[in-house]
């Protein structure tokens, strides 16, 4: 097996001025390979600091894939640091130098003299041509290691490895097992209450693995499996899916990537029901985040910030007294809210939010509370109170996703009723 490490050069990823997606794009594709990746590492422009990075990855990986520092400036500094370090010459590829010539004679502008020093690779090395930038990649096999050195921009690595990387590392990898990941997605439960109900099976699993990951209110379970067979794999996770959703299964979602609002405009769209939102609380961060969803518009007719009683009042046509007896922040007021919404905008669904974000509490309620209001269609009006804590950010977004939890609830209920 090779086990491989990733090692970005960089001084900007070290100062947060860029977020270094690389490292998650390699891992994904690596993975597809068979190829193990136990340990990510970031380093800044400097000789000597990424010598010790290499001569530490050596330790513990059979391969180092580089992204960063291929560049024409003095701080790009990688080719030459592995040159030395693994004594190979540094030579001019023509290829890559006829590349970057054309380039700037297409684009006419003068080419300075160190542009030229993108040109230059590892001799002996197995050459991955850039189609989308100047510095051609490569892979070099120094017999105990293999070197793999990728540009930085993720518009020029990312089409490199897929077109030219893939294929040069498989011809490698001796063994044929195959790693699959699987990322099941929950909400409404915590990750410790989560892993308390599933932990006799997370210790008692070695091939496929689970790993319990905590995202912004939610909770994902990485299920990875490892066979020679893809479809094998495919079924050694679909059994341990199906034990873990035995216990947990009420707050299962969707899988991998997905979001809540795009399940749930995905459920909307195969139901055919429209949605409307009636929002004080999360001043229109609901509509925000759904109508950044592909494919929104089929579902959603529009909506209100109804931030102000005057405009729940006039405009949602609240009632006076409930506004007077209860107040905004109320069960009672969140109820209208959803079904005149959903009328008012002929809607199949109506969801409100009402609450409390923070800093100071309002109407005597405290800091987090919040009132959901879910009016749908031949359905009875529910409303659901929370008590969250968080910061005043947190308590808004978090709104949105329990809004759209509870709707794909109820919608789910409904659809069992039948």
């Amino acid at each position: 097996m090779i086990n491989a490490e990733i090692i970005a050069v960089g001084s900007e990823l070290l100062l947060g001025q860029i977020v270094n997606t690389n490292a998650r794009f390699l891992s994904q594709q690596l993975a597809s390979l068979g190829i193990n990746v136990f340990f990510h590492t970031v380093v800044g422009d400097n000789h000597d600091r990424l010598k010790t990075a290499i001569e530490i990855a050596e330790n513990r990986a059979n391969m180092i894939i580089f992204t960063g520092g291929l560049g024409p400036t003095k701080d790009d500094l990688t080719k030459e640091t592995i040159a030395r370090h693994i004594g190979k010459e540094l030579i001019m590829d023509q290829t890559a130098l006829e590349s970057i010539e054309l380039y700037f004679k297409r684009t006419n502008r003068v080419m300075t003299e160190n542009n030229r020093k993108q040109a230059l690779v590892l001799e002996g090395s197995h050459i991955l041509p850039n189609d989308h930038g100047m510095a051609p990649g490569m892979v070099v096999d120094s017999g105990s290691h293999i070197y793999v050195l990728l540009p930085g921009p993720p518009k020029e690595m990312e089409p490199m490895f897929l077109q030219y990387g893939c294929q040069a590392l498989s011809s490698k990898n001796k063994s044929k097992e195959k790693i699959v990941s699987r990322v099941l997605r929950f909400f409404g439960i915590g990750e410790a209450a989560l892993e308390t109900e599933i932990i006799d099976i997370i210790d008692s699993q070695s091939n496929p693995t689970i790993a319990p990951l905590a995202g912004d209110g939610e909770v994902t379970l990485r299920l990875t499996a490892k066979h020679v067979d893809e479809a094998v794999a495919q079924t050694m996770l679909d059994e341990v899916e199906k034990t873990i959703n035995q216990r947990v299964g009420e707050f299962f979602y969707g899988y991998d990537n997905t979001s809540l609002l795009a399940e749930l405009t995905k459920s909307l769209k195969e139901r055919k029901l429209t949605i409307t939102a009636a929002e004080s609380l999360t001043g229109g961060l609901f509509q925000q985040e759904l109508t950044s969803i592909a494919g929104a518009s089929s579902v959603f007719k529009g909506g209100i910030v109804c931030y102000s009683n005057e405009v729940k009042q006039h405009i949602l046509q609240v009632k006076p007294e409930i506004l007077e007896k209860h107040g905004a922040v109320s069960e009672q007021c969140a109820k209208e809210l959803a079904e005149n919404a959903a009328r008012l905008l002929e809607s199949d669904i109506g969801i409100s939010f009402t609450g409390v974000a923070g800093p100071d509490e309002v109407e005597g309620k405290p800091v987090g509370t919040v009132y959901i209001g879910i009016a749908i269609k031949g359905r009875p009006t529910v409303v659901e109170k929370m008590i969250l804590a968080g910061t005043r950010e947190a308590n808004r977004n978090r709104s949105v996703k329990f809004g759209c939890y509870f709707i794909l609830q109820n919608l789910k209920e409904s659809q069992n009723a039948k």
